[in-house]
């Protein structure tokens, strides 16, 4: 895994709280949910890419199942609004994309992380994703994960909650 620029989280402790735009220019706030959903927050490197797509496809593909067990599945990355937009309608995913472009929330989760690019460094987002429950709770933190297969393996563990 690479370096990591923050501490990354750990299951049993309060997820951070943020608010984010959508890809409607709408307000997402994660308190909002807490009461009645529970929230599968992903965290991908960037819009219309293979591995985003492929993985942003996936969670879409299981909407249905994730909404069994009471969870939306939620999406960041550092793209802006019209490009999660474009996105989301090029795609039909039906996810929730919200844009971080100045990396606070990717920070408070500890995804961050330096890369070098032609010689030059840096900051990306480590695919990550991270289970909240009901309460607030991150019940599971996983960072660097790939993103073929992900979905179902994520729908595995929020099938395993109590």
């Amino acid at each position: 895994m690479p370096q990591l620029q923050n501490t990354p989280l750990q299951a049993g402790s309060d997820a951070p709280h943020f608010e984010l735009p959508d890809a409607d220019m709408g307000s997402f706030k994660l308190t909002s949910e807490q009461g009645k959903h529970n929230v599968v927050l992903y965290f991908y490197p960037k819009d219309d890419t293979p591995g985003c797509t492929m993985e942003a496809n996936e969670f879409s593909d299981h909407e249905e199942d994730f909404a069994k067990y009471d969870a939306i599945v939620v999406g960041i990355s550092r793209d802006d609004c019209i490009s999660h937009a474009s996105f989301r309608d090029k795609h039909g995913l039906s996810v929730l994309l919200l844009s971080d472009t100045e990396a606070r929330v990717c920070k408070k989760y500890g995804v961050m992380y330096d890369k070098e690019v032609d010689g030059h460094k840096k900051q990306s987002i480590l695919r990550s994703t991270f289970i909240i429950d009901k309460q607030g709770k991150l019940r599971h933190a996983l960072y660097d994960v790939h993103a073929h297969g992900h979905a179902q393996e994520i729908l595995k563990l929020v099938k395993e909650m109590k």
